[in-house]
């Protein structure tokens, strides 16, 4: 995956990618508000293709992010929470066992962050909170020690 960033004028900025172009007009935008964005934009798109797949449609698909930041710089994720709201003909598990696939597999953007945030979710599906306040498996904001490992000799 490769990105160019060149200077437009004043704060604006063209990303160029392999498929497209935008403009990230800063301060209007942040580049962090985009980063965000784009955390929640891909699993989204999980919550949309995932059932797909399966032979389900989601719709009315809304979904909300609050990120804390640390006060000090480089001023990273502490903490995110995502309240997903959808209906779809799946079922409750089924709603449910999409969220979690998206936050705890097959997300990058998540995945990229999880080791130094600590990641919640909330679940509304068809009007009904259905899970409330999870939190991601390995979302603990920090590394986990596993102590000493053998391994063979290289």
């Amino acid at each position: 995956m490769k990105v160019s960033i060149s200077h437009q004028e004043g704060m604006k900025f063209e990303a160029k990618t392999e498929k497209s172009s935008f403009v990230i007009d800063c301060p209007t935008i942040s580049p962090v508000e985009y980063f965000l964005a784009g955390i929640i934009t891909c699993s989204a798109t999980d919550i949309v293709l995932l059932p797909k797949n399966q032979g389900f449609t989601v719709t009315d698909l809304v979904v909300d992010g609050d990120a804390t930041r640390a006060e000090d710089h480089p001023r990273k994720f502490v903490k995110l929470h995502l309240d997903y709201s959808f209906n779809s003909d799946g079922d409750d598990i089924q709603a449910a066992r999409w969220v979690a696939a998206s936050v705890e597999t097959y997300c990058s953007t998540l995945n990229t962050i999880r080791d130094t945030t600590e990641i919640s979710y909330s679940v509304k599906h068809n009007g009904k909170m259905i899970r409330e306040n999870e939190k991601v498996i390995s979302g603990g904001g920090s590394k986990i020690d596993l102590g000493e490992i053998d391994a063979c000799c290289s």
